[in-house]
């Protein structure tokens, strides 16, 4: 008897301390994209995962009362993007894929596995973006290198030296929504 009042005491305390006391959403969206080009058949599986963490704090310290009411803590949404291209998983803040528009052309800026390439609408690729360490990207042409970054709006925007003019010239890629 002696050791079952111990064993179930010992069970209560210790399921006591696995009380919940956060709210946790989990949210993951996968999408598969292939792609054919003349270089063959490419797959880019793309993960999300969108964790929102909130504290359940009790409004008043009722000691005796069962319903408590709860008070409102401040939610926080972590994110995070997996982009896995030929076998190659990268981890990415933001994903900027998207089509852009520039002089009444569109372009798409699609990820590849050591950043994004910019391609036309016939798929033909233009050149490709890799990103610094300050979080701008270097734009690699067939005979032109450019600096370039995303705007607050989502707009591409590069940054390329005219050696002849001695000028900079700026080209902004309008993010089509």
């Amino acid at each position: 008897m002696k050791n079952v009042i111990v064993t179930l005491s010992l069970i209560l305390c210790t399921s006591y301390g696995f009380a919940q006391n956060k709210n946790v959403q989990t949210e993951e969206k996968t999408t598969v994209r292939t792609i054919k080009d003349s270089d063959g058949e490419k797959k880019i599986v793309k993960k999300e995962e969108t964790k929102e963490v909130q504290n359940i704090e009790f409004e008043k310290d009722a000691k005796n009362t069962l319903n408590k009411e709860t008070k409102q803590t401040p939610v926080e949404v972590t994110s995070t993007t997996e982009v896995s291209v030929d076998g190659v998983t990268r981890s990415i803040d933001v994903d900027r894929s998207a089509y852009y528009e520039l002089n009444g052309r569109k372009f798409e800026v699609a990820v590849d596995k050591a950043g994004y390439n910019l391609n036309n609408t016939n798929g033909e690729n233009l050149g490709v973006l890799r990103k610094t360490s300050n979080n701008n990207y270097i734009y690699i042409e067939k005979k032109k290198v450019s600096v370039g970054y995303f705007d607050n709006e989502g707009n591409l925007i590069l940054e390329t030296y005219d050696p002849k003019n001695d000028v900079l010239i700026i080209n902004k890629y309008i993010m089509v929504k």
